[in-house]
């Protein structure tokens, strides 16, 4: 019987890059090799660190892989790219055939199978990258848990993965989600605006011992929608910050 090889590193290594697909105008995927035999040591929702030298001074910055933990050969990093993103237009600068430096997997705030039957996620923007390993995860595996998916963005160009999230749709009775836009085109059938208690009330499970949250985005998001989710009635212990 093969044996798995588990990769988990302290100091950075060398990662070779070898595709990059384009999902938004600004955002990418970015294919990094792994042996054939080997996986990264890590449960969905953990992130690797990205390690740069830019401008003379060592940087650093976490990512959640997008790919389904345990794929062996392979991983990804889905990666958008902002002005004052250090690491992002590092990363964006890159070509097949280069490599980059990453430490890790690290524990962040992760699934763990059987923690919940109803599993919300609210996401903003490139926050939607654990949420998308953690979905595919109990997709794939076909866990007993209801998921809905609450998305934040500007406009409906910036929807990363969008098309995925209208095949789960239609392929997973129990996947659910809905779109928020901050600018969106006329017509636009689902939210509009910043994501509100109204949002979260009639979009995610209700609190329950059987319900989870997973919370990512920019800083101010996601301070401001902690306090709503308590305000909802969601225990501190039942929402989880990749």
């Amino acid at each position: 019987m093969d044996t798995i090889t588990r990769i988990k590193t302290i100091t950075p290594s060398p990662y070779p890059l070898t595709a990059i697909l384009a999902d938004t105008h600004d955002t990418k995927t970015f294919r990094f090799n792994l042996p054939a035999d080997a996986t990264l040591d890590m449960l969905p929702g953990d992130h690797l660190y990205v390690h740069a030298t830019i401008d003379g001074k060592s940087v650093k910055r976490p990512y959640t892989p997008s790919s389904l933990p345990g794929t062996t050969g392979f991983f990804d990093l889905t990666v958008k790219r902002y002005e004052t993103g250090v690491i992002s237009k590092y990363l964006h600068d890159q070509r097949v055939g280069d490599t980059v430096l990453m430490s890790g997997p690290r524990q962040g705030g992760h699934w763990v199978d059987g923690m919940a039957k109803k599993v919300g996620f609210v996401a903003g923007g490139t926050g939607i990258t654990p949420m998308i390993s953690i979905i595919r995860w109990i997709l794939t595996k076909r866990l007993d848990a209801e998921q809905f998916l609450v998305f934040a963005n500007k406009t409906e160009a910036d929807i990363i993965f969008r098309n995925e999230w209208e095949r789960d749709v239609r392929a997973h009775p129990n996947f659910h989600c809905y779109h928020v836009l901050e600018e969106p085109p006329v017509g636009w059938p689902e939210g509009t605006g910043r994501i509100t208690a109204d949002i979260l009330r009639r979009h995610l499970p209700p609190p329950g011992p059987e319900t989870v949250l997973f919370l990512c985005g920019p800083p101010p998001m996601t301070n401001s929608l902690e306090e709503i989710l308590r305000g909802l009635g969601y225990p501190e212990k039942s929402v989880i910050l990749p």
